[in-house]
């Protein structure tokens, strides 16, 4: 009780004293005390404010940095009291210490604690945050920058995965504040479910892994930390998908830029300002949005007749100025200007490639030729998986063999097949074989040589097998197979192969219950 007691009279002076005393002095006697503290102290102590400077306007950039590494790591089996909270927007639940809690860490064998400072402003209803970093003495001097360093990545990498993806679009006002517009971004393409061959998938993961990681690299070149790839196929080939597929492996924002909303070179040079840091731009259609070699090639002309007319060469410039040029095209993808930020990709998408200006598409530019075309074995199997969620079937040696007689519709008008006939596993993949065999008999896709017979004959399996039950020579005049037949004997060697393909589905079938 004594001792009690003695500790209550020393306590009351205090507070006596408190009240006596000059705030001035007392400010000193408080920085005397943590600096005896600090001096018998075995560890360091490192403040983070959550602003820079007094004004509280300038955010520290670092306190950001600490608050999501502490996301990223476990703090929840070290700390008793976090603060949790979500966003409308974001699907995933992010917290945050607790007022005047402490968490732990470690790093190269060495323990940290992160310790989360809130005081109340004097008159005021604000709040000072920080964060206070105790890390050991001896050793503040090797382990504060690289812990930092070690901070600061984790927390860029896991802010990369986490945050909420957006896709831009360009609304005509390029030269503006902002010349974009976004929505949430949802796509769900991923590479495990796109219909691509595996040599091909495993080399475009890689090449995307190996680009991502490449800052130091790219910085020790010389080089922009960009990547170009030109994607080219026939329309259903699964294009936006890869792209939908390369903005969800990465983790990046995507750009869509339609050029024929960009009035001219310096609209364009805006727009590319305005995108961020790990981003995807695309230009889908590359040879349709605006007829830059056709341009080129008229401008080529005008310049050999310059000698002649002057006023042809004045007119040319004039009519650059009002609108978007090869050469402003250049120079967003390869020039000075695409160095403005970093860690970006730009694709270009077009159904023909020849038709594509070859300075578009030269080395440099465009790093990756991906050419996408008709499914594959693996890609056919990857798509039934996605639609059926079948790993086999009966059909799929029959389905193989028309794979290689080149009977392969694009992925996109398989998927159509699947996705109608999706209830019922048979009916979907005999359906699909159909296809195959009349793309092999020669039904024509396009609506100006037969209509949309191709498509009817998707839809009725018995047509097809009609046909290839009848003679040829009953067939009618005017029909794809009657003109097939009439051009050569590899039609015949076709609908031979046809029979035999049909003996074989129904052999297989009454064989496997199907």
């Amino acid at each position: 009780m004594e001792i009690l007691s003695q500790i209550w009279s020393f306590l009351g002076l205090l507070t006596v004293l408190q009240n006596i005393l000059p705030t001035q002095l007392l400010s000193v006697l408080h920085s005397c005390y943590e600096s005896i503290q600090d001096f018998f102290s075995p560890y360091s102590y490192f403040e983070i404010p959550e602003f820079n400077g007094y004004c509280g306007v300038d955010v520290n950039d670092l306190y950001r940095h600490v608050n999501l590494y502490l996301n990223s790591i476990n703090s929840s089996s070290t700390c008793p009291r976090l603060t949790l909270s979500r966003s409308k927007s974001s699907k995933s639940i992010s917290y945050t210490l607790a007022p005047n809690h402490t968490v732990n860490d470690t790093f190269c064998g060495h323990h940290f604690s992160w310790t989360h400072q809130v005081d109340n402003v004097q008159d005021s209803v604000e709040e000072k945050r920080s964060f206070t970093l105790k890390l050991p003495k001896r050793h503040r001097l090797e382990l504060l920058k690289p812990y930092l360093e070690h901070v600061t990545a984790r927390a860029e990498e896991f802010e990369r995965v986490s945050r909420e993806r957006r896709l831009f679009t360009n609304n005509g006002h390029g030269s503006y504040e902002s010349g974009w517009s976004s929505v949430p971004f949802r796509h769900p393409s991923t590479f495990e479910t796109l219909a691509l061959e595996p040599e091909l998938k495993t080399q475009l993961m890689d090449d995307l892994t190996a680009f991502s990681e490449g800052k130091d690299f790219y910085h020790k070149i010389g080089r922009a930390w960009k990547r170009g790839y030109l994607l080219y196929g026939p329309p259903g080939s699964g294009k936006s998908s890869l792209i939908a597929a390369m903005a969800n492996f990465l983790c990046y924002d995507v750009y869509d830029l339609e050029l024929s909303k960009v009035s001219d070179n310096s609209e364009l040079r805006a727009l590319l300002i305005q995108t961020t840091n790990r981003s995807i731009i695309v230009i889908e259609d590359i040879d349709c949005s605006i007829n830059l070699t056709g341009d080129r090639m008229t401008k080529t002309r005008n310049n050999h007749s310059m000698h002649k007319k002057n006023r042809h060469v004045i007119g040319d410039n004039a009519e650059d100025n009002g609108r978007v040029t090869l050469s402003g095209l250049l120079n967003f993808t390869d020039g000075l200007w695409s160095c403005c930020g970093e860690e970006k990709v730009i694709v270009f998408t077009t159904n023909h490639k020849d038709n594509v200006d070859p300075a578009l598409v030269r080395c440099g530019r465009m790093d990756m030729h991906v050419s996408l075309g008709t499914c594959g074995m693996h890609a056919f199997k990857v798509l039934v998986k996605n639609y059926l969620g079948l790993d086999s079937h009966a059909l799929f040696d029959v389905v193989e063999s028309c794979i290689r007689s080149g009977g392969t519709p694009t992925p996109a008008h398989i998927g159509e097949i699947l996705l109608r006939n999706r209830r019922d596993a048979d009916v979907a993949v005999k359906s699909v074989l159909t296809a195959m065999q009349a793309k092999i008999l020669g039904a024509d896709m396009d609506a100006t040589e037969g209509g949309h017979e191709y498509d009817d004959m998707a839809r009725s399996p018995e047509s097809i097998a009609r046909r290839l039950m009848e003679s040829p020579d009953n067939w009618p005049e005017g029909s794809p197979e009657k003109k097939k037949k009439k051009e050569g004997s590899t039609w015949e060697k076709n609908v031979k192969f046809l029979v035999r393909l049909r003996s074989l589905t129904k052999s297989d079938s009454g064989r496997r219950g199907v």
